[in-house]
């Protein structure tokens, strides 16, 4: 099933800035900034995301950060669920559960309130991109230690030059990985 039209996926495309050796010389980093800006490009992304909570029987969302969260609160909202942030650690108040991944040099660590969900609540995970699937694998091993259940991962878009989705695949266990835009 398609879930971007062709005249959805231009408008989205359009919207992309590809900004040159950012962050660092050799990366071409994807912008949204000109899609989030954009009201009718905004509102095409909000009703797919809110139509795959539906779809998957979400009953929370959770945005990674940061540009996750942009893309997964109104989701939430259009969805009429709730939004759960998950955050790099030591930017939550109060007590959280974390998640450390490897990263291509070092280690890194996610965070979110456990009270938050529990065994009762599935819960889609939202995130801007999908390149080497780290954040978004620590983000489904940590969202099943609540006990609550993963109803799926979707992306805006994945660079699947950078095979991401193979690193996910285990993390998934059968829960879909839902693309807009695959770059």
């Amino acid at each position: 099933m398609t879930l971007v039209s062709e005249t959805q996926r231009r408008l989205l495309l359009e919207r992309i800035r590809d900004v040159p050796d950012h962050p660092k010389p050799g990366v071409v980093f994807k912008d949204i900034t000109p899609l989030l800006a954009d009201p009718a490009a905004l509102a095409v992304v909000t009703d797919i995301l809110a139509a795959l909570c539906r779809r998957h029987g979400a009953t929370k969302v959770a945005g990674l950060e940061a540009r996750g969260f942009i893309l997964a609160a109104p989701a939430a909202v259009r969805a009429g669920i709730g939004f759960i942030p998950v955050r790099k650690a030591g930017k939550l108040p109060g007590a959280t559960l974390a998640q450390s991944y490897e990263l291509e040099y070092g280690t890194a660590e996610i965070e979110l309130h456990a009270e938050d969900l529990g065994p009762s609540d599935r819960v889609l995970v939202i995130d801007d991109v999908l390149a080497t699937g780290g954040t978004a694998e620590a983000s489904l091993r940590l969202i099943r230690r609540t006990g609550a259940d993963v109803a799926g991962l979707a992306v805006l878009m994945e660079l699947a030059f950078l095979a991401g989705r193979r690193r996910l695949d285990p993390a998934l266990e059968a829960a879909p990985l839902e693309v807009l835009l695959s770059i």
